[in-house]
């Protein structure tokens, strides 16, 4: 099994998680801590359909894989148009990838009425909530279709 496959599968199983945790399991617990474990699932889900387009790629040999994650995305950034991948995606890939660095590196996060507030050690704040995190998973569904239509 080629590389960008793994990365395929992988993209999938998030994806799936993210959709049963998003559409089964939050509404019957209503535990919005839980919008944290559904944003990693989705942002796992974009990573490797991005890692996934990057192993094909460099299979190909159109392109250069590299030890740093930031040249690779830059590069991903650059060939997304030849995927049809819309500016509108890109920016909430974005988004997606800013996001995640902001909750890894975050002091606090804390639920504030239907949201999961995100607070740095700047005390800037991120916000997620349910319909944020829905417009995400729909990005990541997306992109996931973009990818294997074109492998396919």
């Amino acid at each position: 099994m080629e590389e960008y496959e793994k990365n395929l599968k992988e993209a999938l199983k998030h994806l799936q998680i993210a959709d049963h945790m998003i559409y089964v399991t939050f509404p019957i617990i209503n535990e919005y801590r839980l919008l944290l474990k559904i944003f990693d699932e989705i942002y796992f889900s974009v990573i490797n359909s991005i890692n996934a387009i990057l192993n094909y790629e460099y299979l190909y040999k159109r392109i250069r894989i590299y030890d740093n994650n930031n040249d690779n995305l830059d590069t991903f950034f650059r060939i997304a148009k030849n995927y049809d991948i819309s500016n509108e995606q890109i920016k909430k890939i974005r988004e997606i990838i800013s996001i995640n660095k902001k909750h890894k590196q975050s002091a606090m996060e804390f639920v504030k009425k239907d949201r999961v507030v995100i607070m740095s050690d700047s005390l800037s704040t991120q916000i997620l909530d349910v319909i944020i995190s829905k417009q995400y998973l729909l990005l990541a569904k997306e992109l996931l279709v973009i990818v294997r239509k074109k492998f396919c």
